[in-house]
Order: structure tokens, then sequence, then C-alpha cells
């Protein structure tokens, strides 16, 4: 065979790989906001050209999404490839392990996106099938994989959640007016969208000032009543949220945490916990240590939260350098006024070059407004 014919077979595997691989990750995405703490994984089984199945991981504890394919396929999985965007696990956790489906169910191929960055897994789930002579391909469309399992992978490699700063302001910059109205500064799409993000993390977190002024709660609202509450956290140094709060009396299956200081009254902590709330301690100075809250949450496998908090909220995650990502709602709207809060308060970075920068910047439409997301680069790292 001429090499232009080896190059031109081996560049149409490679396109086929990508399509079928887009599709499992398209599968994958159907778990969205509910698989935590684990990732969202799909799978597609093809035989001589055409998909014999289809699986998706539904949540923690179902089948994953290689067994799954696997059950649909039946038969044809036997000398057929198995695209997956992350790679098959081999060890025991809620589930069995996949590369042991895979290899009874003599897959002859498997195209994995990224290997899995799980310790337990890392490599070896792939070494097992190569081991039993699955031939694999791993890497096609790995960047694509990751941004997808952003929150797994934070999560998995440093036990944190991934956190993600949400804000909704003015052209001008303002979260609202000097008088503190700030109901509705962006318009019912840019609403939905933040639902929508409520839906998709484990949890949201403010901070008190939020509570006292706003009486929030915190749910998710979805049309025809959809969605998933997540994990309400409010943070409270001094257990100020009034028993009355909306956080505290409306009806969730999703609980209200609120992270208070070792100088917070016994007594309002006991009647806290009464009205139903779970109440952390933190150790440390005059406020929540956010740094220490983080770590305790991921103990608690709450992988992602959403901090819709104040000007000086953000400003402690950014201080603090535990935020990864943002959202930030645009409205074309200009309020004014010099006393008007801003979504980041605080001190603020003396030095360009201290400031926070984005990266893999997007911009999208929101009926009127506009909605910026971008990762962040802190001063200093490369």
């Amino acid at each position: 065979m001429a090499v232009s014919g080896l190059f031109l077979i081996l560049a149409q595997v490679r396109e086929l790989d990508r399509y079928f691989m887009q599709m499992a990750l398209d599968l994958a995405r159907r778990g969205l906001g509910r698989t935590s703490p684990n990732p969202m994984v799909g799978a597609v089984v093809v035989k001589e050209g055409r998909v014999v199945g289809r699986g998706y991981h539904a949540r923690a504890g179902a089948p994953h999404a290689e067994v799954n394919a696997l059950r649909e396929a039946g038969e044809q999985a036997r000398g057929a490839t198995l695209y997956v965007n992350l790679e098959p696990c081999c060890h025991y956790g809620r589930t069995g392990p996949c590369t042991e489906a895979i290899l009874a169910a003599g897959v002859k191929r498997v195209v994995a996106a990224m290997e899995d960055p799980n310790p337990l897994v890392s490599g070896r789930g792939l070494e097992r099938l190569r081991r039993a002579g699955v031939e694999v391909t791993v890497g096609v469309m790995e960047e694509e994989a990751r941004r997808l399992n952003e929150v797994f992978i934070k999560y998995i490699t440093t036990r944190r959640p991934f956190v993600v700063l949400k804000a909704a302001m003015s052209l001008d910059g303002k979260i609202a007016t000097r008088t503190g109205e700030s109901r509705w500064i962006t318009g019912p799409e840019a609403r939905l969208a933040a639902h929508r993000l409520r839906d998709r993390y484990d949890a949201v977190l403010v901070g008190i000032n939020t509570v006292l002024r706003d009486d929030p709660s915190l749910t998710t609202r979805l049309p025809g009543g959809e969605g998933r509450d997540p994990v309400r956290v409010v943070v409270d140094s001094l257990a100020r949220i009034p028993l009355h709060a909306r956080l505290l009396t409306q009806k969730s299956p999703a609980p209200t945490i609120v992270a208070v200081t070792e100088r917070a009254p016994a007594e309002k902590l006991r009647r806290l916990e009464e009205a139903g709330a779970q109440v952390l301690v933190i150790p440390g100075g005059p406020r929540v240590d956010l740094a220490a809250l983080m770590e305790e949450l991921g103990r608690r496998e709450i992988t992602s939260v959403l901090v819709e908090g104040g000007g000086e909220v953000h400003a402690s995650f950014l201080e603090g350098r535990l935020a990864d990502k943002v959202v930030w709602f645009i409205a074309p709207l200009i309020i004014g006024g010099r006393k008007a809060p801003g979504p980041v308060g605080g001190e603020g970075f003396a030095w360009l070059g201290e400031a926070v920068r984005l990266r893999d910047v997007s911009l999208a439409r929101c009926g009127e407004d506009l909605c910026l997301e971008g990762y962040i680069r802190y001063g200093g790292e490369g």
C-alpha cells in the first residue's frame, strides 16, 4: 500500500473516532448535575461502522455508561469498538469494575478520550485492557472531555470543590443601586440561565449580608417545576441568620448549611439545628476560614460550589485563590453612584500584575443581557 493511501486510511479512522467520541460526549452531558461525586460519562458501542449500543451514567450508584452501552449491544459487542469519554474504571466502588464487563463482552478495541485522574484508576484501567489483548486508543477529543468533567477533575485531585463565582451586574459594574435595590438588574433569560447553574452545581453559597438584605430562597426554579435544589451554604461568622429566614423555613429536599466561627453563640447554634440547619463551626479567626470550609465541603462529597455572594464574599474567594471560574451576567443598564456596590469588594490589588485575569473566555447572549464565562488565572501564575 502506498504511503499516501495509508495516511488516508489513518485520517479516516481519526475522523470516525472523533465522530463517535462526540456522540459519547453528548450522551455524557445527559448526566449534568446528577452524577456527583462521580464524573459524567457516555459510551457508544460500534460494530462495522454502525452504533449497536449507547449508554450514560445517570447518577452515583447507578450502572456506569459502559455497562449500559454493553447491555444494549448484547452479543453484537463481541469484536466491536467501545468509545468512552473517560478511562473505564478498574476498581470496586458503588459498582463493579467496567474493565471486567468490557472483557466479558468481548470488545476488540476501546477508544477513550482521557485517562481517569482518580488515583484509584489513573491508567490502570487502560493497562488492564491492553494486557488482556484489547486494542486501546487514548486522547481522542481530550480537551473537550476535560472541560466536560472539570468539576470531577478538580475534586478528585484536590478533594476540594470546583468553585464558580456568579454575578449579575450593570454595564457600569454595579450589582445594586446605592439604596440596595437589585431586583432585577438582568432580564428573565439571564435569570433562567442562573437557575440552570444552580441545577448543575452541588451547592450554592452566599454571605450573611445577602441573607439579611434579600432573604433569598436559593432554590432551583425551572419551567415545569423541573430542577434540583443545590445544598445551600451561608457564611455567617456570628450566626446572625434569622430563624424565620426562608433558607430555614422553606420546603426543600436539599439541606441548608450555616458556616460559623467559634465566636457564634452556642444557644443560637442549638436553635439553628432545631430549625433543621446543619451547623459547621470552622475553627480560626474572626471570619469563617473559606479554605477550611471548602475542605469540609469536600469531605461531604460536595464537588462544586456556585458562589452568589456579594462583593465581599467574592473578594474573599479571589484573595484566597479559591475560585476556579466566573460566570458574569452583564445587563445593558447604567446605574451609577459612588456608593452603589460592585461584584468584587475587598481592598483590591495594588498592582496590575497581581490582578486576576481570565483565560478561555466565552461570551453569549441571554436575551438583552450578555453572559461572560472564563477561567481564573491568578497573578503570578503562568
